[in-house]
Parts: C-alpha cells; sequence; structure tokens
C-alpha cells in the first residue's frame, strides 16, 4: 500500500487532486482507515491515475473520464475519446482562425481589397432556404448543401452561393438561402427552384476559412460607405473554391456580393 503522498510524487496528481477525485468516485483509495480517514493506494491504481491524468490535461470533464474508465469495452472507450479529440480539433481551428484574423487586423497598413462592380442578371437556381439562429448557420448549411447535391447532382452548371438577410446579422436571426445553380433545378424535399432577382453588387474575394470572413465584410462595407450608395437586400455569397475543391484552406475563395445602387 502506498499513502496517499507517496502516490501523489509517482503519479503528479497532488494530494488535493486525488481527494477531490475520491470524492466524486473516480479515483477510489483501495484502503481508507476508519479510524485515521488516511488514504491508502495500490500500485495497481498508478497507470489509471496516469490515465485520467492525460485525459485531464485534454480538458475532459470528469464526467466523461468517468464513462471512460468505467466502459469495458474498449471500442466504446476509444469512441468516446476520439469524440471529445475532435471537439479539440474544433476548437483549435477556431483559434488558429482567430488568430490569422487578430493579425490581419492588427497589420499598421493593410493591404487594399479589390472591389468589382457587377450587374447580377435575374436567374433560377435549385436553393433551399429557412429562417435560422447565426449560431446554427454552420450546421444547417452543411445539411442543406449535401440535400441540394443529391438532388441536383451532375446537372449542376456552376459553384455554389447563398443570400443572407441583414437580419441574420443584426438580429441573430433572419433567413438563409442556399443554392446551386441547375438547368432543371428540382423540386425534391426541401430542395426547390428559387429566381434570384437581378442584382447590382460591389464584388469581393474573400480569401481562405470562413471563419475570418466578418474581415473582409467590414473592409467591403467600408468601400461601399465611401464609393457607392448601399440598398437594402441580402448579402450574397459564392463559394468558388471551398472545402470540396481543395484541402488547404489558404485556395478556398468566396466571393461577397454587397447590394448597392450606382449613379453610373
Amino acid at each position: 500500500m502506498l499513502t496517499i503522498g507517496e502516490f501523489s510524487r509517482l503519479t503528479h496528481l497532488s494530494v488535493r487532486t486525488l481527494r477531490r477525485y475520491h470524492e466524486a468516485d473516480l479515483l477510489e483509495p483501495a484502503v481508507v482507515d476508519q479510524a485515521t480517514g488516511y488514504r491508502y493506494y495500490g500500485v495497481d491504481q498508478i497507470p489509471v491515475a496516469q490515465v485520467i491524468h492525460r485525459l485531464r490535461e485534454l480538458d475532459v470533464p470528469l464526467s466523461d473520464v468517468q464513462r471512460i474508465l468505467r466502459t469495458p469495452d474498449p471500442g466504446i472507450r476509444a469512441a468516446l475519446v476520439a469524440e471529445h479529440l475532435q471537439r479539440l480539433e474544433g476548437v483549435l481551428d477556431r483559434t488558429r482562425a482567430a488568430v490569422v484574423s487578430l493579425r490581419r487586423l492588427l497589420e499598421p497598413d493593410p493591404a487594399p481589397i479589390h472591389v468589382e462592380l457587377r450587374s447580377e442578371p435575374a436567374r433560377t437556381v435549385a436553393a433551399v432556404e429557412a429562417v435560422v439562429g447565426s449560431g446554427d448557420v454552420e450546421a444547417w448549411f452543411a445539411g442543406a448543401m449535401a440535400e441540394l447535391e443529391a438532388a441536383v447532382g451532375d446537372a449542376v452548371t456552376g459553384p455554389p452561393g447563398g443570400t443572407y438577410d441583414n437580419a441574420l446579422f443584426e438580429q441573430e436571426r433572419g433567413h438563409a438561402l442556399v443554392y446551386l445553380p441547375a438547368t432543371a433545378p428540382p423540386r425534391v424535399g426541401r430542395v426547390h427552384p428559387v429566381t434570384l432577382p437581378a442584382a447590382e453588387l460591389a464584388v469581393t474575394t474573400h480569401v481562405g476559412e470562413h471563419d475570418g470572413v466578418e474581415i473582409t465584410y467590414g473592409a467591403l462595407g467600408t468601400w461601399v460607405v465611401q464609393n457607392a450608395m448601399s440598398v437594402a437586400g441580402p448579402v450574397r455569397e459564392v463559394y468558388l473554391v471551398g472545402p470540396r475543391d481543395a484541402r488547404e484552406p489558404a485556395a478556398w475563395r468566396t466571393e461577397i456580393g454587397w447590394p448597392v445602387f450606382r449613379l453610373t
């Protein structure tokens, strides 16, 4: 038997942490002296303590650590750990994107953006649309785009795109529409034909991951204020190059079209 102090030194878990794990029924001592309350651990508990230590270093919640340790099936244990690692990777990706955006914002002389004034004719596309919350857009977009690709198939005639009402940005909930151009847009499930109206747009291209798109929005909006007259209407996006086309985010290209009233 090892005292709690000896076990602490061997596992690099503090005495306070070991007591907390005992109270949480996560790592119970092999023996607790009923008279003194002293805790004693067995050497066979060292690997268990090390597993707990590593899981906690990965910020796995105590309740999930408990589930992992109490699951006898190695496959289920591996799946539980993999699920948490995927969450961590998502957090890491968002952190990296935020760092890239912050560096761009802090540049003393940011590169000017190229803006093109473009007249877009009306056209009919295959679309999925809904009123969504800003926090749900990513998941909704993925589902809607998968449904569109299945419905349109090889009949697609151009890159996908989307339109997003001002309320989605201002009120955190609003109308969103994603589409695929097609010669004969089908009507299957949520997919149905929609006619995008003709529009005058100030267009620029965002390079890279979509997480940093707000910086390009800000630059384009500034250009519109300084050079044109903004009008009511949804912002348009066209996904020229995305994750389905290139694995490296540096290769991704998103066109952003801001509705404007052209004087000339």
